[in-house]
């Protein structure tokens, strides 16, 4: 079966990086674009980036210059790097696939940016 596990995430200074990561299985990874969502408490997911099945990332407007979307055929893994991190990134992050009409999710990773 599909599974998205995710690992990185925590608590992170304001101006300081991090890399989540979206460990894969149970379909073929190079034939599928995956995406990040962001959630802030109270609202809804929103898609953030995503990475094409040929390696071309997309980034929300928000994160332009500050994320990189990036993928790791062989290992079938999926990375999200974001520097210079501010408060107002605070929130949860999803990796996601899309699978014959249906979504599928990492577990979600926290990331908390204070001081």
């Amino acid at each position: 079966q599909v599974q998205l596990v995710q690992s990185g995430g925590g608590l992170v200074q304001p101006g300081g990086s991090l890399t989540l990561s979206c460990a894969t299985s149970g379909f073929t990874f190079s034939d599928y674009a995956l995406a990040w969502y962001r959630q802030y408490p109270g609202d809804e997911r929103e898609r953030i980036g995503v990475i094409t099945k040929n390696g071309f990332p997309m980034t929300h407007d928000s994160l332009l210059g500050r994320a990189t979307i990036s993928r790791d055929n062989a290992n079938s893994t999926l990375y999200l790097q974001i520097n210079s991190l501010k408060p107002e990134d605070t929130a949860a992050y999803y990796c996601n696939v899309y699978i014959d009409q249906r979504d599928y999710w990492g577990q979600g990773s926290q990331v908390t940016v204070s001081s």
